[in-house]
């Protein structure tokens, strides 16, 4: 496992291997210059993580790449490397991996000011690879309010009390082509993300990932193994091995093979009159990325 960790704020950057990470996120105790401060107790999460690579590019580590940071309440990322530019001879984890890095430099930005959006801009910005990614960054402030910006496939899913309360969804131009940040000038920005805002509670679950998860593994699945599963770094496991699971049975009827028949994308006449239909999940990078908030 390859780890950087910053001294401020605390920040952690996880460059593509099938490994699990557990990091506590806290704010700092710094003084509070405000007479009347608000009376919510402080916030902060607890974070597990795993990345497992697509089965044939385990050797580069995939094409994923997520941050966990400490600042304030806390920070995590997932970008996903669009695979496309391998045909350009361009290796996909390094617009990812970097559009990562540099995101995590900027997470206490003053001009970022717990905005997610802006520091989608600013990493975006200062990003020099070639290639393109979709990225997802939240962002919990010291008031406990959880902010999303997301572009492109990649989710979030945000479980109170055994529910589903709050669910990104997917941006794409049509199916299987998500919207993406890119190094080419004729793509999405900053101001093509989807911002959500959520008052959070202690005990929430948020599960964040690329589409490799989402893909492969349905909401029940998610909240069911939740449910049976306490510790974040367990949980982020087994959802990632789940999905890994369904993404290689050609039979399983996955998230993904439901969309495309949806979508007008199935198995030639022939097969159908048979009483077949498209079916199987979908092959690729698995970042699974599990926090609990938690008061301090």
């Amino acid at each position: 496992m390859k780890v950087t960790i910053s001294s401020s704020p605390a920040i952690a950057i996880q460059l593509p291997r099938m490994t699990t990470r557990f990091i506590r996120c806290s704010t700092s105790p710094l003084s509070n210059p405000n007479p009347n401060p608000v009376l919510r107790p402080e916030l902060s999460i607890r974070v597990g993580t795993r990345l497992v690579p697509h089965p044939k590019k385990v050797a580069k580590g995939g094409e994923d790449a997520f941050f966990v940071s400490g600042y304030s309440g806390g920070v995590i990322a997932v970008a996903d490397g669009v695979s496309g530019w391998a045909e350009k001879d361009v290796d996909p984890a390094l617009f990812s991996r970097e559009l990562m890095r540099k995101a995590s430099s900027l997470v206490d930005d003053e001009e970022v000011n717990y905005d997610p959006r802006i520091l989608v801009r600013k990493a975006h910005a200062s990003t020099t690879s070639t290639g393109s990614a979709t990225v997802i960054v939240s962002m919990l402030d010291n008031n406990g309010i959880l902010k999303v910006a997301n572009v492109g496939d990649c989710g979030l899913r945000v479980i109170r009390k055994g529910q589903i309360i709050f669910s990104t969804f997917p941006q794409e131009h049509y199916f299987d082509c998500p919207y993406q940040l890119s190094s080419e000038a004729v793509t999405q920005t900053y101001l093509d993300a989807t911002v959500s805002s959520i008052d959070s509670m202690k005990g929430d679950i948020i599960v964040m990932g690329s589409d490799g998860l989402f893909d492969n593994v349905f909401d029940h699945e998610i909240v069911t193994t939740i449910a049976e599963h306490k510790d974040v770094v367990e949980t982020a496991k087994v959802l990632a091995d789940l999905a890994y699971k369904h993404s290689v049975d050609f039979y399983f009827d996955s998230p993904y093979s439901i969309e495309a028949r949806n979508r007008g994308f199935d198995v030639p006449l022939w097969k159908k009159a048979l009483g077949q239909k498209l079916t199987g999940g979908k092959m690729d990078d698995i970042t699974v990325i599990v926090a609990e908030v938690v008061s301090n």
